[in-house]
């Protein structure tokens, strides 16, 4: 009898134990500034949707998702990083790492990832030497995929392809006057290539480039920089800023009443607290942008909308990351039948995902494929503290771009 009794204890707390299963899956990102708790409340987003909904279906058994916080300090530390993402795994011992930001950190903690054979997906970082090691050294590094954004190369050409819609309608505006173009560009590694990028093509795309500049992705007042760039009689300042510094740039161009019109990559422009921390003067301001209330997929404008009414803010690129990839980290699983990484990777390598912002399929590299039908990303401008899409051309929802009277 006691050993009947002993059974049927042990099966009750085996059964409890498989209810109380969960994949955990930590949520890596720099928690004190917009990108990581981007990152988080899209992860949340998600794993609420997932878990409302039963969960994620493995093998037959209903598990639900379980989210690790960890906080990086990428912007200003890669050893805090890596640190996070060896303490996530060791002591959290998470099945699964969404997100990063800063390139130079993601690097070193794509290396921790891959010591520790755990999937990796992507939420931030664009330097192309994250998807170069995959096919350098496929099995070390077959473990990372970029969720978002597109890598340096593809952000070029979307952000060039931004930049020709600004100097078209210069050039229509000015009567067919050559725009001069300054670039603003944070000191850090992504930003390197799209750099080159500029200062090779710009003249080949009939455009005057008048100057470089280059502040810390943390600096709190450019004020130097944009004199000399206001010197230079530039109509247009193509930027690359990730960090804090985006802010700095919106409100002191503003403040110095440049003529010009910043067009290219402002992350901190895509949240809707900027035009508030600009003090209003982000007047025209454009960046590139992964979702807005434009239908880019069927998914945009519902990921969008419930975004806002949840956190009273839309999201930034890193939000609609991690929400994307913990929606197709799931489909994987139940695809695959099993949480077991060296499974999931050749189904993630065949896949075809609807995400928020574009169709996502990975090329040999794990890089997201980039052109129409797949992901482009989009672009907005500020207009009178509204973000107004308005590229690329043909999407429902797209609006004209405005440069200030001359």
């Amino acid at each position: 009898m006691l050993r009947t009794l002993l059974a049927a204890a042990a099966a009750a707390a085996i059964a409890g134990g498989a209810q109380a299963q969960t994949v955990k899956i930590a949520i890596l990102g720099p928690m004190a500034f917009v990108q990581g708790e981007n990152h988080w409340a899209g992860a949340e987003m998600a794993r609420d949707e997932i878990n409302k909904a039963g969960g994620i279906n493995v093998g037959g058994k209903r598990v639900q998702i379980e989210l690790i916080r960890a906080d990086t300090n990428e912007i200003q530390s890669v050893p805090d990083a890596t640190n996070a993402i060896e303490r996530v795994i060791t002591r959290d011992k998470v099945d699964f790492l969404v997100g990063g930001f800063r390139s130079e950190a993601v690097l070193a903690m794509q290396e921790v990832a891959a010591d520790n054979k755990k999937l990796f997906l992507g939420a931030g970082a664009a330097h192309p030497q994250l998807g170069a090691k995959v096919e350098k050294d496929y099995n070390r590094f077959k473990y990372w995929f970029r969720v978002t954004p597109l890598h340096v190369g593809d952000l070029v050409k979307a952000s060039f392809a931004v930049l020709g819609v600004a100097a078209a309608q210069f050039r229509q505006e000015r009567k067919g006057a050559t725009p001069k173009v300054a670039i603003i560009a944070e000191k850090a590694i992504w930003t390197e290539g799209i750099v080159k990028a500029a200062q090779a093509n710009f003249p080949k795309m009939k455009l005057d480039l008048v100057g470089l500049w280059q502040p810390s992705a943390v600096a709190t007042d450019v004020s130097a920089e944009l004199a000399g760039i206001k010197r230079s009689g530039a109509d247009l300042v193509f930027t690359v800023l990730s960090g804090p510094v985006g802010i700095v740039v919106g409100r002191q161009m503003g403040e110095q009443q440049l003529a010009a019109v910043a067009v290219g990559i402002n992350v901190e422009a895509q949240k809707d607290e900027f035009w508030q921390a600009t003090a209003g003067k982000a007047q025209f301001v454009s960046t590139l942008e992964t979702v807005s209330e434009v239908e880019m997929t069927p998914k945009t404008v519902p990921f969008y909308n419930a975004f806002r009414a949840r956190f009273k803010k839309g999201p930034t690129y890193n939000a609609a990351g991690a929400y994307d990839a913990l929606h197709l980290l799931k489909e994987a699983i139940e695809k695959a039948g099993t949480t077991d990484t060296e499974k999931l990777i050749p189904v993630l390598e065949k896949t075809i995902f609807t995400g928020v912002g574009g169709v996502i399929e990975f090329d040999k590299r794990h890089d997201l494929i980039f052109g129409p039908g797949r992901v482009t990303g989009l672009a907005i401008q500020w207009q009178d503290g509204h973000k107004i899409p308005f590229w690329p051309a043909g999407v429902k929802g797209i609006k004209p771009f405005k440069l200030p009277a001359p």
